[in-house]
């Protein structure tokens, strides 16, 4: 399989396992929520009735008072304790090499049955302004949402970006399955391309 080269009459040869895979939504699915899950916190805590500062003394006495209760701690008081208390824990689920790797090569080869992906010599800017970055993507139709994925991202260019809340900017790398699926159209240079086959392959 070749891709064409955006202004240019060369193309760049690619492996068909990498951008021509059947794509798997299961696997997809599985492995964006496992990426998500892997960035959460996990840091929620309450408290147990133990845990809550307050007598553990008897309420009131135990006949002629209507309801018979012991301390006001108790969950069903208010300022009580949770009967099952969230705890601090991880959200981390176990996705093996070989998974992430599918998933991403799917990712890329349902983006490229779609058009939505663009394979240009290289993407650069001079100096690090957003004006500059903004003038460079107009020629491009690159939608709302583009992923700009070179070998290695310049300065210049992450500093460009920074400002426009929704173009990213990452290496090869840094590349992952949510800033690829979020993407309307993701921009690969030659090398990020060639890379990238490495990386998969």
């Amino acid at each position: 399989m070749e891709l064409a080269i955006n202004n240019s009459s060369k193309t760049v040869a690619v492996s068909d396992a990498i951008f021509g895979r059947e794509f798997s939504e299961d696997l997809v699915h599985q492995v964006v929520v496992a990426y998500r899950n892997a960035g959460r916190a996990g840091t929620k805590a309450q408290k147990t009735r133990a845990e809550v500062n307050g007598t553990t003394k008897k309420s009131k006495k135990q006949k002629g008072g209507g309801a018979r209760h012991g301390a006001l701690t108790a969950p069903i008081f208010v300022g009580g304790g949770r009967a099952f208390a969230a705890k601090p824990r991880s959200f981390a689920q176990k996705v093996n090499r070989k998974m992430y790797r599918a998933a991403i090569a799917a990712i890329l080869s349902e983006l490229n049955r779609q058009g939505r992906i663009m394979v240009v010599e290289s993407f650069d800017v001079d100096s690090p302004k957003t004006k500059g970055l903004i003038e460079k993507m107009a020629g491009l139709n690159l939608g709302r949402r583009p992923l700009i994925v070179t070998e290695e991202a310049s300065e210049n260019l992450f500093l460009s970006a920074r400002n426009l809340p929704y173009v990213q900017v990452r290496d090869v790398q840094g590349l992952d399955p949510v800033s690829l699926v979020g993407a309307d159209s993701v921009v690969l240079t030659a090398d990020a391309v060639k890379k990238i086959e490495e990386w998969l392959a």
